[in-house]
């Protein structure tokens, strides 16, 4: 098994790193309320998803 013979300094696995970086997350339209929201998840303010209501707390329109 191969085994480095020196140790990795914080600076070159910090360069080898450079490219990871997070995007910004999706956002769709709700079809109810027409509020942003995360796809494929109920919505936070209507509690609609897949055109019915699945929240229980959530507000009636």
């Amino acid at each position: 098994m191969a085994v480095p013979k020196q140790k990795s300094s914080k600076a070159r696995g910090r360069k080898r790193r450079t490219h990871y970086k997070t995007s910004a997350p999706t956002v769709s339209v709700c079809s109810e309320c027409q509020e942003p929201k995360l796809p494929h998840t109920a919505c936070p303010e209507c509690g609609a998803y897949k055109g019915r209501n699945v929240m229980a707390g959530a507000d009636e329109e």
